[in-house]
């Protein structure tokens, strides 16, 4: 059985410990602000920390080659800094701002809708969402993830974006389109975090063995990553 590092072991770090052995891994670390265990021995790691920490976590992960999954959002500005880092190690990463294999299925549905509906001049858009009220980013990586393959697929015009947080919801994204004639609204809605867990270790079992840095849905559907 593979050796998983924990790297932040609040909900999300326990959680995945809680179904590492049904994914076939030994965890052997869990570290956090007080919890400081040793890494050697893991063949992967899987990161839930908080955004300011994310970059010493990965530069650290790196010097020892350990491959992460990188789950934390709201660190997206040192995208660049992390493929170097992992480039100069010549290890792996992979990161998404949503774990959840539901949520990347709905982005693949955005993204079509988008296409489709992207010369309908009549069609306006909006993209909301709600999270709890202890989520540190708003708007979500996911939600401007959304956002993103609405742009890619050619959809160009203005996406009113809005947040909520409150209590304590796992997460509820919704993409709509209207016009005149009609609305179209396409939501997910989160549970519970365990499917963040369950995508990250999918995401652990598929990392480790390769060199590079990918997203989860080259994971899920395919492609080959940047190559390093």
């Amino acid at each position: 059985m593979p050796n998983l590092a924990l790297i932040g072991y609040g909900k999300m770090g326990r959680m995945v410990d809680q179904f590492a052995r049904e994914y076939g891994f030994t965890v052997i670390a869990r570290v956090d602000i007080d919890r400081q265990e040793p890494l050697d021995g893991a063949d992967v790691a899987i990161e839930f920390s908080t955004p300011t920490a994310v970059l010493s976590n990965i530069r650290t992960l790196a010097a020892r080659r350990i491959p992460v999954v990188v789950g934390t959002t709201g660190w997206l500005e040192h995208l660049d800094e992390a493929r170097r880092l992992v480039a100069e190690n010549d290890t792996a990463l992979i990161w998404s701002p949503n774990f959840s294999i539901g949520v990347n299925v709905f982005e693949r549905v955005i993204a079509e809708a988008a296409r489709l509906l992207k010369d309908e001049k009549e069609y306006g858009a909006w993209a909301w969402e709600i999270h709890h009220i202890t989520k540190k980013d708003a708007p979500s990586g996911t939600l401007l993830k959304l956002v993103q393959a609405m742009n890619n697929a050619g959809y160009r015009r203005d996406i009113s974006v809005s947040s909520n947080r409150a209590g304590a919801h796992p997460g509820t994204h919704e993409i709509g389109f209207d016009s005149g004639a009609d609305t179209i609204t396409l939501r997910h809605t989160a549970r519970s975090r365990e499917g963040f867990a369950r995508g990250a270790l999918k995401a652990a079992q598929w990392i480790v063995g390769r060199k590079g840095f990918y997203e989860f849905r080259e994971a899920l559907f395919g492609g080959t990553g940047f190559s390093l």
